[in-house]
């Protein structure tokens, strides 16, 4: 199906409930304007290839749209030479786009950092984890504060393959989300950590989608927010557990910190589960700044401002707590650091 003939998405849909269409679109909704591409570079560790496979879902209107936009297309394939990369996407005019394929063959970590000054960016992630791989993939979202991002990824994950996907958000200023993946065969593994930082009236909304269509297969998604000022963070998670998927193991929690009266924070976990025999579960908590904490850090001598930093500096680091590619974990950790010590010297 084309763009031009995709009726705009009904609000009763998670999908689109917080952010419409409308409002995420860089435009008049039945328009597809011009669009410069997303510069791909490799920083550390392999190359990219020209061209990547377009890997569409006819049914859903914003990879639909990301595909007419056109844009760059790359791919990068692991060679085993690299245990870590790391790749950078820079976004830069009115609407920029780029779709990157990752074809994980060998055990590695692959690190995206996002940044420009476009209006708007569009960007489609693929890939494809190989049999017995295991492979980590972080993206960091580091655009500038008044830009919109539409961020879509799609991952399949083989036989006994571990996949662990980190996201730590810091820019842009409306930013949707829609992170999935598809398990094609038993004894694969995902795990999937984000953390956002809302600052300012940050708009970020996130939809996961994880599908265990075969049996024996593990998942588990964590979700951190720090919402201060104005900010809004929304978090949907869709576990979907098919019929005679036995022996699979899912779970989701989302984790709120309110830093301020007009922060809002929404946790929409959904469980469809078709088989018997699993194991499925979900949590959400949203709360203040724990003011015993707080006493305490500053009854050791901090200030307000500094122990409420710590706090959430503490909070978003657990974000990571679950995943165990260390590399990873080190990578989004120091970014968020650098992050939060900026923020602070405002």
């Amino acid at each position: 199906m084309k763009y031009a003939d995709m009726a705009v998405p009904s609000r009763a849909l998670h999908l689109w409930r917080y952010t419409p269409w409308a409002r995420i679109h860089p435009s008049k909704v039945d328009e597809v304007p011009e669009a410069s591409g997303v510069r791909f570079k490799v920083i550390e560790g392999g190359e990219l290839i020209e061209g990547a496979p377009r890997i569409v879902n006819a049914e859903d209107i914003g990879r639909v749209f990301l595909s007419e936009l056109g844009g760059t297309a790359m791919t990068f394939e692991s060679s085993g030479a690299s245990k870590v990369v790391h790749l950078q996407a820079i976004a830069s005019g009115h609407v920029a786009v780029g779709h990157l394929h990752l074809s994980l063959k060998h055990d590695v970590t692959v690190m995206l950092h996002l940044s420009g000054e476009s209006d708007w960016t569009g960007l489609h992630i693929t890939g494809e984890v190989a049999n017995n791989v295991r492979a980590g993939f972080g993206l960091v979202n580091e655009l500038s504060s008044n830009g919109k991002l539409l961020h879509c990824e799609d991952w399949r994950v083989d036989r006994d393959a571990t996949l662990e996907l980190a996201g730590l958000s810091i820019g842009g200023f409306r930013c949707k989300s829609d992170i999935r993946t598809r398990f094609t065969a038993p004894g694969s593994e995902l795990t999937q950590a984000i953390s956002v930082h809302g600052t300012g009236q940050r708009h970020i909304d996130h939809h996961i989608e994880v599908h265990h269509d075969v049996p024996h297969t593990n998942s588990e998604l964590s979700i951190h927010a720090a919402c201060d000022d104005q900010t809004h963070s929304i978090a949907t998670g869709l576990l979907t557990i098919a019929e005679g998927a036995n022996h699979c193991d899912a779970g989701q929690v989302f984790k709120n910190l309110l830093l301020s009266d007009k922060a809002r924070a929404e946790a929409i976990p959904e469980l469809e589960v078709l088989a018997d025999e699993v194991a499925a579960a979900h949590g959400a908590a949203s709360a203040p700044v724990d003011r015993d904490q707080l006493h305490y850090l500053m009854s050791r001598g901090l200030d307000e401002e500094s122990a409420v930093a710590l706090l959430i500096e503490g909070f978003m680091q657990d974000g990571f707590s679950s995943l165990n590619n260390q590399s990873l974990v080190d990578e989004m950790r120091t970014r968020l650091t650098v992050h939060l010590e900026c923020e602070l010297k405002r």
